[in-house]
């Protein structure tokens, strides 16, 4: 007889979703599904408001990552109004990028998943979360809170807000930086590259003894997506797209991501609001592919900067092909995007044009449609813009970094079923579920973003028969 066992919410992301595992008759995994249980609604009620409100608009989509809406949004406005941004404004954002994937890598490292890997998959659930970790490992609790708060200071000192900065526009930004922050953030670099170092220096001896979490957590080949400068760097705001496969081969590259939707198709799914974004060339679902930072640095030939350079050949030395499969090592990637991260924003505060110069060009409706296309924390994030000749949205168009590792998620998700859930009776131990749960973490997926809707997060796991019987339940609060 076979059984559904379902995992609702899933713990420790943002945003709502549930897993359901399918067991057939002999115990065995047949089939797994993420669910996103959220409805989606930002496109269409942004229809009929000006295309410039929609960087202050679509950046209320999150809490955790506002930052990246409010830069894609303005670089579809600036698509809108065909202006090219002064080079200060150019700096500024990727500056306030910068600051972005620190505070929001640091939340997803250090608060949501090192609970497993210092405390346990095992370990106590009541005890497995941020405080856990402060009662036990009290210094690197309180590093990994400061180097979110760094980040989060830096976004600040650039929009006047932490959460939600007005600051970012069609054309550029509101203001540049003031000069008397430059020390203040010289000030922290110190701190911030030693908490970082302590992080990969730990995450190294993790995955060296813990090797059966790197083979099982999302370990296939898939495609990878993400922005390069025109050299193959890294560069996390204004690249242009690359796409490779898992053998290391260029697919696509020096693509205008304006042009995104020539190359990505979006399908759906009855059993989700989360779409299911894939390569068109490949079809779906073989057009599966993988975005956010094991992909950026899957993608990228160097990052730019000196640290970093150093960490990214080591990563891809963890492959012959250089292209890191396993979706464990996406924290991994996130430690190695914050050390660039670091280095930018030491390099950036240096350049004086960042406090003189132009920050913002002038412009009306010159394009009925417009693009914006930005890195994400979780990957490439597009916003697509149609307007009529007064600047009034006609329609709408978000594909969020989440939803393009739909696929990967639920292929992951059933990878470490079939390799933990050995006994299909219906017990099944918490410490099982905690590792499905965390192969979904690895993607650090922002369901509020790739949704938009509130909430908030129980646990449910459910163990259904084929006639739709609940044989089992299990809830956490």
């Amino acid at each position: 007889m076979t059984k559904r066992i379902i995992l609702d919410p899933v713990t420790r992301i943002e945003g709502h979703a549930k897993i359901s595992i399918y067991l057939n008759e002999d115990g065995g995994i047949d089939d797994v599904q993420f669910h996103v249980t959220e409805v989606r609604g930002f496109e269409k009620f942004c229809e009929g408001r000006m295309f410039t409100e929609m960087p202050g608009i679509t950046q209320r989509i999150c809490g955790i990552c506002p930052v990246s809406h409010l830069l894609a949004s303005a670089r579809a406005g600036d698509d809108i109004m065909s202006v090219e941004v002064p080079e200060a404004a150019r700096l500024l954002r990727y500056l306030m990028n910068s600051a972005q994937l620190t505070q929001s890598h640091a939340l997803s490292f250090f608060h949501l998943s090192s609970p497993d890997f210092l405390l346990g998959f095992d370990s106590d659930p009541a005890k497995r979360n941020i405080f856990g970790v402060i009662e036990k490992y009290p210094d690197l609790a309180r590093r990994g809170i400061r180097l979110r708060k760094f980040g989060q200071d830096v976004i600040e000192m650039l929009g006047g807000k932490k959460i939600h900065p007005a600051w970012a526009v069609p054309g550029g930004v509101r203001e540049p930086l003031s000069e008397d922050k430059k020390q203040i953030i010289l000030d922290w670099m110190p701190e911030v590259k030693e908490t970082v170092r302590i992080g990969l220096e730990f995450f190294k001896r993790y995955i060296d003894e813990n090797k059966d979490l790197v083979e099982n957590f999302g370990n296939f080949p898939s495609y990878f997506m993400g922005l390069v400068n025109e050299d193959g760097s890294f560069n996390h705001h204004d690249g242009l797209l690359r796409v490779v496969d898992s053998n290391g081969n260029i697919v696509f590259d020096k693509v205008d991501p304006r042009k995104y939707y020539e190359y990505i198709g979006e399908a759906s799914s009855n059993h989700s609001y989360l779409k299911f974004p894939y390569l068109k060339a490949f079809g779906f679902p073989e057009g599966m592919y993988r975005v956010g930072p094991l992909a950026r640095l899957n993608v990228s030939e160097s990052m730019g900067t000196p640290l970093a350079d150093k960490e990214l050949k080591e990563f891809k030395s963890l492959s012959p092909t250089g292209v890191v499969t396993s979706s464990f090592l996406y924290h991994y990637a996130r430690l190695i995007e914050i050390v660039h991260c670091i280095e930018k924003i030491e390099e950036i505060v240096q350049n004086p044009i960042i406090y003189k110069g132009k920050v913002r060009a002038q412009g009306g409706v010159n394009k009925e449609i417009g693009v914006g296309v930005s890195e994400a924390p979780r990957g490439t994030l597009f916003h697509q813009y149609w307007v009529d000749e007064n600047g009034v949205l006609q329609k709408v168009n978000l594909i969020i970094a989440t939803g393009q590792n739909n696929l990967a998620m639920n292929k992951t998700v059933l990878q470490i079923a079939k390799a933990y859930l050995k006994n299909g009776n219906g017990e099944i131990k918490e410490g099982i579920l905690n590792r499905i749960e965390a192969g979904i973490r690895c993607y650090d997926p922002c369901l509020s973003c790739s949704t938009h809707a509130i909430g908030q997060m129980p646990l449910k796991v459910e163990v259904i028969d084929p006639k739709g019987n609940v044989i089992k339940t299990i809830t956490r609060d």
